[in-house]
Parts: structure tokens; sequence; C-alpha cells
């Protein structure tokens, strides 16, 4: 697939390192030679220097003959007019970053779509939607629902008092009536395949596909429970916090911490039932007198990932039974998932997932790019007549990266054995590490 991407800044750069791994054939666009040499020598792709608002550049990066158009530069309106106008000179797709909820609305959104613009994401909503999520699934690292919830990707790390620890995971006989499969473990940085000889093992990092009316039990092997969370503490006036304080200050206590007295008071007038506290989250004595040891949940999501990572550390140290950390620098993600910190939010790999799905050539209902782990999750719906209806899991000749988790039929909803046969319009659920990403399409197209 021909790929333009629009804007080179950290997000540009990530999905050109991204796509580029997977075979498709790059070109990135911006007016700065400094970073379009840097990810030049991250990535293998053609750069085009220029503004990418003039037709003269976006010819000479051959939109009119690219499958998929993707404007990420820092400037809304600038991602909006280049997606507009890559359309109309011949792009089958365009995609473009924006920063304003408003254009979100179903009526405003159809407006965009009749100008050309096949997709808009705003990164800070999506991550903030992920927080709020996993507030609500608080012994997960991350939580994934798939085809209306009826099968879960969930993700939790074993600690010493589970009963899974030093079991192999040929004592648990997956047929298509169990409740779960462990379809991966990241152990030591690395993320593997799992198979019946394999022991489970503390710290051991579990990615397991549920049926939803299994979560809760399954949420018990994990050697903690869950946190019913009344009072939550947010570092940082960010979008993202602000999104987070917005969807859940009418049903939890929050207190929001920012050191720009400036923001502080814009932020008291449109948050009504949240606490607007003037302070730097890194004065320990301060935080404390804030409340931090009575807080469930701590989110830290400051613009500065070493700040989010130091005051998660402080707030788990404190007892704060739920700490998440926005952490932007890939480089520290390994770092702040060391040190204790629960779960990670990264506004460049949850946007990733959102746009990488354009790039398959199978019907992709959903696709989640796994912070910690190489691997992405994806929800396909299987075409008649393709390669998965052929013959059970078993004998598909499936590559050793892959692993089936689940099956949704109609109202069935099954966990995939070796035995499972895949019929046409099934919604299934597979864990694929990179190598195999662009090649197990290739079974349910």
């Amino acid at each position: 697939m021909k790929i333009v991407i629009a804007g080179v800044g950290e997000m540009g750069s990530h999905l050109a390192k991204m796509l580029g791994g997977n075979g498709h054939d790059i070109t990135v666009i911006d007016t700065d030679s400094k970073a379009l040499a840097d990810v030049a020598s991250l990535a293998d792709v053609i750069t085009v220097e220029g503004d990418s608002t003039t037709f003269a550049i976006l010819r000479k990066a051959a939109v009119r003959k690219c499958d998929l158009f993707i404007a990420v530069h820092p400037v809304e309106n600038t991602n909006i007019l280049s997606a507009i106008m890559a359309k109309q000179l011949g792009a089958k797709k365009a995609i473009a970053r924006i920063d304003n909820n408003e254009y979100l609305e179903p009526n405003n959104k159809e407006m965009f779509i009749n100008m050309g613009i096949d997709y808009m994401f705003y990164p800070e909503q999506i991550a903030a939607e992920e927080v709020i999520s996993l507030l609500g699934h608080t012994s997960t690292t991350e939580f994934v629902d798939f085809s209306g919830g009826r099968l879960s990707l969930l993700v939790f790390r074993l600690e010493p008092t589970s009963p899974l620890v030093g079991r192999e995971l040929s004592s648990f006989t997956v047929e298509e009536d169990s409740p779960y499969r462990t379809v991966a473990i990241s152990r030591g940085g690395k993320t593997i395949i799992p198979h019946g000889a394999d022991t489970y093992m503390v710290g051991d990092m579990l990615y397991i596909i549920a049926r939803h009316n299994a979560i809760k039990d399954i949420m018990a092997l994990s050697g903690q429970g869950d946190v019913h969370i009344k009072n939550m503490m947010i570092l940082g006036g960010s979008r993202i916090g602000v999104q987070i304080a917005q969807a859940m200050q009418n049903d939890v206590n929050i207190k929001l911490i920012d050191y720009n007295a400036e923001k502080a008071y814009r932020l008291a007038e449109q948050l009504e039932k949240t606490l607007i506290i003037n302070e730097d989250g890194r004065n320990i004595e301060a935080m404390m007198e804030e409340g931090l040891l009575n807080m469930d949940a701590f989110v830290a999501v400051t613009g500065r990932s070493e700040t989010n990572i130091l005051a998660a550390m402080l707030a788990k140290r404190m007892g704060a039974k739920k700490v998440i950390a926005e952490v932007e620098n890939l480089n520290y993600i390994n770092l702040a998932d060391s040190v204790g910190v629960d779960t990670i939010i990264n506004k460049k790999m949850v946007s990733a997932s959102n746009i990488f799905r354009f790039t398959m050539s199978t019907d992709v209902l959903a696709i989640k790019c796994l912070t910690g782990s190489d691997a992405e999750v994806l929800e396909f719906i299987v075409k008649p007549n393709s390669p998965a209806t052929k013959a059970a899991i078993r004998d598909l000749g499936l590559p050793a990266d892959v692993t089936i988790g689940g099956v949704v039929r109609g109202d069935k909803v099954f966990i995939a054995s070796g035995d499972t046969k895949i019929t046409a319009y099934d919604r299934v659920v597979v864990f694929a590490m990179p190598s195999a990403i662009s090649k197990v399409g290739y079974y349910f197209n």
C-alpha cells in the first residue's frame, strides 16, 4: 500500500516507523529538513520537504497514486486542509488529526466526510477514553472489548498470591466452552505466544481473551482485586486530564493539580464539580497535604513523561490503589513498567490502533496496538470461502506468531481451540506479533 504521511512530529515519525515495518511504501512530507532526515534514519521512507497545503508539494509526493493519506501536523487546520486537498487530487482515503471535539459530533463529522475526509481522530480524546475504561477495571493494565463486549481482552500482571503461579498452561484445557484463553505472555521485556509446556510465573504480564461473563472470575486469578474508585487525583490540566475529569466528576471525588495559576483559574470555571489545585505535583509535601494518601486512583497526564513517571511512583508508594501515567517517550515505557506504574498511556500508540486498520486488506472491525508489547489484537469479519473456513484452526497453517483467541457467531461466543471450525461472517479476535501482521489477513479475506 502507498501511504503519504504529512507532518513528521512524534506521531508522524511513529506511524512512519510502524507502517514502514509492515512493508508499505511510505512518503513523508514536512517543512523541517532535520525532522525529515531523522525519520529517514529510523524508517525506509521517501521524504518530501515542503508545505503539505500546497498543490505542488502534494503532487511531488504523488498523492494521486496513494491509497492512504494521513495528516498529523501539530496544527489542526493544516491537517484538515491537507486531507481535503489530497482527496481531491486522487488519494483513495484521507485521515486527519484534530484537536477539537466539536468536529466529531455527528452532523459536523458528516460535513467533513462530504468534503473528502474519511476519518478524523483526536488523540487526547482516545487516550482519555482509554483511561476511563481502565478505571472501570482497576485490576487490569489494559482492557479492550470486542464484538460489542461479548469478548474482551484483559491484560494483567501476575502477583505472588495468584493461584496460576507455578502451573503449566497444559493444566488448563482450552475448549469452545472454556471461559478464557491465554493468548500471550510478556516476560522480561519479550512477548511470547505460549504453549502447553509454558509455566505461569510471578510478574508475568498475561494477555487473555475472555467471555464477558467470565471477566470477574478471571481477574481473581491475577492475585489482586478490583478497586471501587471514590477519590481520584489527576496531575496535569492537559486535554486528557480535563476530559477525564469532565467524564467522571459526577461520580467520583476528583482533585486536579496544575502548576500554572492562570490555567488553574480557567479549569475551575470549566470543571464545576472538580476541585482544582494550583500546585507543583513534584512537591511531595504539598501532594501529601492535598490527600494523596487517601486516593483510590492517581492519573498523571502532564506534558512531561519524566514528571508523570516520578509522580506515579510516589503515588504508588503512598498507597494509591490504581496508578496511571501518560508516557509519550517510547524509550521510557519499559522503565515506567519496571518501577511499578500500573498502566501506561501513550497517545501515539492508541491513535496508531485507530489508523492501522485502514492499512489492512481485510475487513478489520477493531485493532489494538498494545502498550508494553509489539503485538496487536485484531477483530476480523470472516468472508465467504476464505481460507479460514476450509479447515479446523489447528489445520489452517497459521503463522507461529498468531493465535486465534475467540469467535463470535450470531449470539454464540466461543473461546477458540484447535478443533474450532470458523464459518463465513464469524467475528474472530486474533492476537498477532509484528512478523505476522501482514500475513494474517489472508486467512479471513
